[in-house]
């Protein structure tokens, strides 16, 4: 089975500009959603996971990286759109970082739109690695994408 980067790359795209759109303006006063979200942290798989009773509707991939927290992606299930599912998720995540005194690194535009929307936050982006979701206001450096960021998360490493 091969796989078709450019339609993963458009289909991902895509879930997060569904994801961006549905992130609210207001303040994190109303960041909860519609429902009683349980936040895990699948430390294993290396993600979140928010769950409503038994069933996973959304989560947070990350990796650690030189000391820091990586985001990578955020995905949350088509049923459970607009209902700040992702917005109490990724507050949620920000605010256990936090309390660990970590720094994080964004490759996700979700959790970068987040933070931009929420500038309390902003004192957790790493300031050497913000990384390039961090910034959303800023286009992104010409000839990088996430394979690129990735790659260099990894050369830290050594």
């Amino acid at each position: 089975m091969t796989t078709n980067i450019v339609a993963e790359a458009a289909t991902r795209e895509e879930n997060n500009a569904a994801l961006i759109a549905a992130l609210d303006e207001t303040g994190l006063n109303e960041a909860e959603s519609s429902w009683e979200l349980d936040v895990l942290n699948d430390a294993e798989h290396g993600r979140w996971i928010a769950t409503l009773g038994a069933d996973a509707i959304a989560e947070l991939a990350y990796r650690f990286v030189g000391g820091r927290v990586v985001l990578l992606t955020t995905w949350v299930n088509h049923a459970y759109r607009n209902h700040r599912v992702a917005t109490e998720l990724v507050a949620r995540v920000l605010d256990e970082i936090r309390e660990s005194g970590k720094k994080i690194t964004i490759i996700c535009p979700v959790v970068g739109e987040f933070i931009a929307r929420n500038p309390e936050y902003l004192d957790l982006i790493d300031k050497v690695h913000p990384g390039s979701g961090a910034y959303p206001q800023h286009e992104p450096a010409v000839g990088h994408d996430d394979d690129e960021q990735l790659t260099a998360f990894e050369h830290d490493l050594a």
